[in-house]
């Protein structure tokens, strides 16, 4: 079957084109943004990628089209897949009905730490020898890989996310996916070009609760008002809460203030169990992410202390606390972190691993909620941990960052052109220095920009 997907080089449509690959369709794909990490496993999977939409690229051998929920009615591509009477679907419903059938789903589901945690408990699985199938809305670096199909009998862990399906389906993706078992990390206001409030959000969450079957499990964030107010409205699953509080099952508790080594304990059995993880990552809400991993692969037959040694062999996605490489003892570090709650969590983090040097934020506000305005109070304070901030502003944002940089003083810069805020971060950059880009999009490329122009400068 020709499998032609419209939207490929999204993380999702680029990773659910390495499934139908690996299940042996051929798979052609269009996007206006083409960029890596995507692009680059796309065309090394054998996967023919166009650059814009066009009705011309809707070939006569194509047997279903795959729309990626990006598009709109008005795309010249989608006008013409209307017009050509081509079978179509959503990508959530063709996972839905080609990989996911017989398979034990845990979906990961919350505003934040989706990518890493549904990582984590990918590699805690393959660490287990029970070669899972995943996809994944990054590459986790322990695969090299977004998505693959592992074993059809085994265990299958799909990133859950809350986002619209399609232009013809406005349901959030994840209720397509009928999970074994659903975690459910946090919830806050994201994606408000789609939802008018937290109270809408909470709805679909609901939705996805409810495909959770009585012999399933909820794995549920502790703290979160919002999951609890989802709760509220019904559940027929086990419920077993991981976080700090003293009544929740999974409880963990910080050896280090950067969380790079924290303690585990399990009380949902007769004889408790606990363990220790020391490893790479920083921050509280890594650690929090880990233990809900530890929770789902716990109930997918890992033990946990054999789960918790693993960890130290993990490694982060792309473009979670990436380091892209350092010049003369400064580091460069990508992050995905674009909504404020992210942003503080990510500097938070790095901030109490950073001993030595200064840490320097360069941020562009480009998610659709960011663009709107939506939650701009907030980053203010989102960015209380930099020593020094350097605001992009990006084409198209509807509101102007000129007031929110004033209010931060000194200590933070805003830019319109790229090469000038690389000029300026590497100027005031010094040994021992981290730069943390935080962004959900190519950014022009600032990372090898910045990396660039250190090596010029030393």
């Amino acid at each position: 079957m020709h499998l032609h997907i419209i939207g490929i080089c999204g993380t999702f449509m680029g990773s659910l084109a390495l499934l139908a690959r690996e299940l042996g369709h051929q798979v052609s794909g269009s996007d206006a943004n083409v960029y890596p990490p995507m692009s680059t496993q796309l065309v090394e999977a054998g996967i023919t990628l166009m650059e814009g939409y066009s009705a011309e690229n809707l070939s006569a051998t194509v047997d279903l089209v795959v729309v990626g929920n990006a598009l709109s009615r008005g795309n010249p591509e989608v006008e013409a897949l209307l017009n050509s009477k081509l079978r179509y679907t959503s990508g959530a419903q063709w996972l839905a009905d080609h990989v996911l059938p017989n398979r034990q789903v845990i979906a990961i589901a919350g505003t934040h730490g989706k990518t890493t945690t549904a990582s984590l408990l990918a590699w805690l699985l393959e660490s287990a020898g029970l070669n899972p199938g995943f996809l994944i809305g990054g590459v986790p670096r322990n695969f090299g890989v977004s998505a693959r199909l592992g074993s059809l009998k085994g265990p299958f862990v799909v990133e859950a996310d809350e986002y619209d399906t399609a232009f013809f389906d406005k349901r959030s993706k994840f209720v397509h996916y009928r999970p074994s078992i659903a975690v459910l990390n946090n919830l806050e206001f994201d994606h408000a070009d789609i939802f008018p409030d937290l109270a809408a959000i909470e709805r679909q969450f609901h939705h996805l609760v409810r495909t959770v079957p009585s012999e399933g499990q909820l794995l549920v964030a502790d703290k979160q008002p919002a999951l609890e107010r989802v709760l509220e409205m019904g559940a027929w699953s086990p419920i077993e809460r991981f976080g700090c509080l003293a009544t929740s099952e999974w409880q963990f508790s910080l050896e280090r203030v950067d969380a790079s080594r924290f303690q585990v304990l399990y009380r949902g059995s007769k004889d408790e169990e606990d363990g220790v993880v020391e490893w790479s990552l920083t921050g509280e809400h890594n650690a929090r992410n880990a233990l809900a991993a530890l929770a789902a692969a716990h109930r997918c037959g890992v033990d946990l202390p054999r789960a918790c040694a693993a960890l130290s062999r993990f490694q982060t996605p792309r473009r979670r606390q990436e380091v892209r490489g350092e010049v003369a003892g400064v580091q460069v570090i990508d992050d995905f972190a674009h909504h404020p709650t992210a942003i503080a969590a990510t500097l938070q983090g790095l901030r109490a691993a950073t001993t030595k040097g200064r840490l320097l934020a360069v941020i562009e506000p480009r998610s659709n909620t960011m663009r709107l305005g939506a939650l701009r109070e907030r980053l203010n304070d989102s960015v209380a941990d930099a020593d020094a901030v350097f605001w992009f502003q990006p084409a198209g944002l509807d509101w102007s960052m000129e007031s929110l940089v004033a209010e931060q003083g000194e200590h933070s810069q805003l830019f319109s052109n790229i090469d000038a805020l690389v000029d300026a971060v590497v100027t005031q950059a010094s040994p021992l220095d981290r730069i943390v880009v935080m962004s959900n999009g190519g950014f022009e490329g600032v990372h090898e920009r910045l990396l660039s122009a250190l090596a010029a400068k030393e």
